[in-house]
Formats: structure tokens, C-alpha cells, sequence
């Protein structure tokens, strides 16, 4: 079967490999992949070498966002024939940390974890997968291929649930959303803050086309112009452009007791200079917080699911701006002015 692969950070050999079926022994139900989303980390493996393959390999299987459709589950796994299914990235270690252990494999402590086309294990970047049903998330007919958004929004939802957490330490009591970034992630942040009822600002370098239209139909506030002009005081900030900058200029910005959500990051190595007193000053003296977000646990997933059942569908289907199929997927690391969601559809031929 057909899959698409590549030499982390040799940009060149990006193509289809063939695969043989796969084993049961990565679960026990069956799925026909339906659409596979790539994403930033998947430019970061291509092009920075970020990503490893599994043990004894020199390729690696993409496709950590995906949906498809289940062809064979076993009696009791909770699955049958035709549910729309999306697998979960990471996997908790062999050996058990606390988190992993209490089913939070999201905030593994000894980095033992395994994550489906990013580290040591094939993704879903296949004509066929095979999940244990503990992985899989169901999702309604009405979603249909739109669950392929499913990922990216579970961490958005993760960036949510934590900065609310934080804020119940003391009166918190929000009323302003600052979304650094509309890529895909900073979309879906954005919608999330909408769905709180929020007055949503979102920051992007571009200043005309689908981004600002996307933004203004949420009713939110579309700006680019540097984030230190702005005149607003946020009282929660999700950082999705992974550019230090960027994040310390937010954090000045933030209200007095604001929580800061830095969910974006580069692997790059070359090395910017960027001056954090103000920003710790600005962090103490404001008992401000800023933390990082990465993954997500599996009720991260279950709130993505019930966001984008809230969503517009319309307004989901402008986010995937290219469809590619899987002998053009290389295409995507050409990146396009107007890309937002790049898909690659495992049924073309």
C-alpha cells in the first residue's frame, strides 16, 4: 500500500513508498485513511530534520493529523464497519511515568513517549492503518472529512483548558483574546476563543486575502501591525508563531494577571537574540504566567470534537486551502501565499 514518507531533513526524498499491511499488533481495528493534514511540524521534519523514524528505519511514514473510515473492528472494541474514526499522536512510554500513567501521556516526565509520523513510529500517512481502539476517536457523520481538523484543535483546546486552569488560582475573569499567528492553529484558537464568548484579536503578517476574511467572520479583530501597537490589554494570549519576539512582546502587552499559552515553536537552530528582563519584569510584577503547551490527552480530543461540532461547517472548509494527492504531497513544502490547511487525500489516484 501506498504511504508518504521521507529522510527527516533531506527535503529531496519526500515521495510514496510502498508499504506491507499493517500489522495487528498496532490495534486491533482497521481503518481506511481518508485525509491526512500536514501541518508546520511536518515542514519542520522535511526541511530542519526534526522527527525520527522508528528504530532500524531511515524513512519516516507522515501524517500525524488524519481521519478515515474503520473497515474491521473486533466485537466489544466500542468500533464498527463505517465509523469515522481520528487516531491520537502520542503514545505513553513503556515504562510508565506518573503522567503516562494517569492517562496524561500529553505531559510525559521521562520523554520515552512515542508520537505517530513525528517520533519512532509511522504515522497515518497511509492507505491503511490499524489503532488500538484506546487511540481512536469517533466522530460524527456530520463532521465527515472536517475531522481531519481534529488534531490541531484538541491542542488549541489543550492551550484553553490549561490557561483556564491557571486562571481559577485567583479571581479570573476574561474578556480579551489575543491569537498571535493565523496559520491553523491560530484559527482554531481563534474560534475557541469566539465559542467563549471572547473579544478576539489575532495578529498575522499577511494584510489581505483569506486569513483577515476567516477572522472577520468569526467576529473577531484582524490586525498586522506589530503587537506592541496594539492597544488592547489581553487576558489570555495564545502564542502560535513560535518566534521569541513575538511571545515576550505579547507577555508586556497582557493584563495584570493574564495567562500567556506559547503553543507554537521552531526548531530551527539559528539563534535570535532577544532580551527577557522586560519580559520577566513584566511577568512578576504582573502575576502574569506564562507556560508552554505541546500534545494532547485524549479529553483534549473529546473538547476539539465538541468545538467543531459548534463550528460553521462552511467556515471549516476555508481552512483546508490545498488538496493534494499522495504522490504530490511534496508540493506541499513549497509553500503558497494563500496556504493555510494543506491535505493530502489517501483516495486519489
Amino acid at each position: 500500500m501506498r504511504a508518504i514518507a521521507i529522510v527527516p531533513g533531506r527535503p529531496e526524498t519526500a515521495g510514496v513508498i510502498d508499504l506491507p499491511e499493517p500489522p495487528y499488533s498496532d490495534g486491533s481495528v482497521l481503518v481506511q485513511t481518508r485525509l491526512i493534514g500536514l501541518c508546520g511540524t511536518d515542514l519542520e521534519i522535511a526541511l530542519e530534520g526534526y522527527g525520527v523514524p522508528p528504530p532500524g528505519e531511515e524513512r519516516l511514514v507522515l501524517g500525524h493529523e488524519s481521519v478515515g473510515e474503520v473497515i474491521e473492528a473486533p466485537e466489544g472494541s466500542g468500533f464498527e464497519s463505517g465509523d469515522l474514526v481520528v487516531g491520537i499522536v502520542r503514545r505513553p512510554d513503556p515504562l510508565l511515568c506518573p503522567a503516562c500513567a494517569a492517562d496524561e501521556w500529553d505531559m510525559c516526565r521521562n520523554g520515552r513517549f512515542v508520537e505517530r509520523g513525528i517520533k519512532e513510529y509511522h504515522g497515518y500517512g497511509c492507505e491503511r492503518f490499524r489503532i488500538d481502539p484506546r487511540f481512536a476517536i469517533r466522530i460524527g457523520s456530520q463532521l465527515g472529512d472536517l475531522g481531519v481538523l481534529l488534531e490541531p484543535t484538541a491542542v488549541v483546546a489543550k492551550a484553553w483548558e490549561q490557561a483556564e486552569r491557571i486562571g481559577s488560582r485567583s479571581w479570573f475573569e476574561p474578556r480579551i483574546a489575543l491569537i498571535t499567528g493565523a496559520g491553523p492553529v491560530g484559527l482554531l484558537a481563534a474560534l475557541l476563543a469566539r465559542q467563549r464568548g471572547l473579544e478576539t484579536h489575532v495578529v498575522d503578517l499577511v494584510d489581505e486575502g483569506t486569513k483577515p476574511r476567516l477572522v472577520a467572520d468569526l467576529g473577531a479583530q484582524y490586525h498586522n501591525e506589530p503587537v506592541v501597537d496594539l492597544q488592547i490589554e489581553p487576558d489570555v494570549v495564545i502564542e502560535c508563531t513560535g518566534v521569541g519576539k513575538v511571545g515576550r512582546d505579547a507577555a508586556l502587552l497582557a493584563a495584570p494577571g493574564a495567562i500567556i499559552a506559547l503553543a507554537g515553536f521552531s526548531n530551527s537552530e539559528r539563534l535570535v537574540e532577544v532580551r527577557m528582563d522586560a519580559m520577566t519584569k513584566a511577568l512578576v510584577l504582573g502575576n502574569k504566567v506564562a507556560f508552554g503547551t505541546v500534545s494532547a490527552a485524549r479529553r483534549h480530543y473529546d473538547q476539539a470534537a465538541e468545538a467543531l461540532a459548534k463550528a460553521k461547517p462552511d467556515w471549516l472548509t476555508r481552512l483546508i486551502t490545498r488538496r493534494l494527492a499522495p504522490e504530490d504531497w511534496p508540493n506541499a513544502l513549497d509553500k503558497c501565499e494563500e496556504d493555510i490547511k494543506v491535505i493530502v487525500d489517501m483516495t486519489l489516484t
